[in-house]
């Protein structure tokens, strides 16, 4: 496929006088889903025979509306307790959660982490905008180098607002001193890119790191890769 092929799904806000886009001057990176494979089905297809008996758990006791609080700065600990005395027939179910959280990762997504790095190679600085428990963000720093690369980095746990809230993009700005329009904000939900649209931010949805390369390179954020060349010649 040739770069001219490539449909950038960066949405850029464009420059009131020259009618060409802003230069982006700070790049967001989300991290679950872009930087990190999490889901805890990496740690439940562990704890369950059957694939529908653990889809059912997942759905209608540890589901996602019960862990959306843990994102909001909720102690997940106490939110356990509190649902296995609920349900003391999946009380060790439940506190794996809490106890087992990093087993809830599934490797690093290795294509972005270089995309990571090859940004900040050229000067314009990082953050990181995470949907991310209060507890295990030190746990995640401690294990994986590339955390300690962002300028800065907001974790929704700590803050008490989580994506896709207006709120926690404009703390991200705010703190930062990051203009809308020249900041991009990568992540893998369209909700959530969606929200920081209508903040004038950036965006560009992640599917994987070969297509976030490409299309960083289009946008000219990254400079093009050799291979990028050899493909147009």
């Amino acid at each position: 496929m040739h770069i001219h092929d490539v449909q950038s799904n960066i949405n850029s806000v464009r420059a009131d006088i020259r009618g060409g886009r802003f230069l982006i001057e700070a790049v967001v990176f989300d991290v679950g889903g872009v930087l990190l494979d999490w889901n805890p089905r990496h740690l439940y297809r562990k704890l369950f025979a059957e694939e529908a008996e653990m889809e059912w758990f997942l759905a209608e006791i540890c589901s996602p509306a019960w862990h959306a609080p843990h994102d909001r700065g909720v102690s997940t600990a106490a939110s356990c307790a509190e649902l296995a005395f609920t349900f003391p027939q999946f009380s060790e179910l439940i506190w794996a959660w809490s106890t087992r959280s990093e087993e809830m990762i599934g490797g690093v997504d290795a294509g972005s982490v270089e995309i990571l790095r090859a940004v900040k190679e050229t000067g314009v600085p990082c953050y990181a905008l995470t949907n991310m428990e209060a507890e295990t963000y030190p746990l995640r720093l401690e294990r994986f180098p590339f955390f300690g690369w962002f300028d800065g980095t907001v974790v929704s746990g700590r803050e008490g607002v989580a994506k896709p809230e207006p709120a926690v993009f404009t703390r991200l700005l705010d703190r930062f001193g990051l203009k809308p329009r020249t900041t991009l904000m990568i992540d893998d939900a369209n909700e959530n890119l969606e929200a920081a649209s209508k903040l004038g931010i950036q965006t560009a949805l992640f599917r994987s790191s070969c297509q976030l390369r490409a299309e960083l390179e289009a946008e000219g954020v990254l400079p093009r890769s050799l291979a990028t060349v050899k493909r147009r010649e």
